[in-house]
């Protein structure tokens, strides 16, 4: 099993930045990618962006050239900070990590807000 704990969220204004963290803990032996994911209620949970073991980035459309992802594989954390904000980022985000043994198994965080005010 794996624990994912984020903080970070809050209320900024439009063109303002946040940045989300995300820390691992539990059976982190075979962590293979983390990353965040966000829901707008009412929504289908979108990818955000996420980061391989092997420092292979993948961003969501919405945020590419905004939002950066890091990570430290030796803490096993996984850092998003947001630039140049927009109201329609406005959602829950969620921290996410994927163990890869005999079978891939996803773990989810228990979600942060982000608010974007106009």
């Amino acid at each position: 099993q794996v624990q994912l704990v984020e903080s970070g969220g809050g209320l900024v204004q439009a063109g303002g930045s946040l940045r989300l963290s995300c820390a691992a803990s539990g059976d982190t032996s075979r962590l293979y990618s983390m990353g965040w994911y966000r829901q707008i209620p009412g929504k289908e949970r979108e990818l955000v962006a996420t980061v391989s073991v092997t420092e292979s980035a993948d961003y969501g459309d919405s945020v590419k050239g905004r939002f950066t992802i890091s990570r430290d594989t030796i803490k096993d954390t996984v850092s998003l900070q947001m630039n140049s904000l927009k109201p329609e980022d406005t959602a829950i985000y969620y921290c996410t990590a994927e163990v890869r043994r005999q079978v891939r198994t996803t773990y989810w965080g228990q979600g942060t807000q982000v608010t974007v005010s106009s």
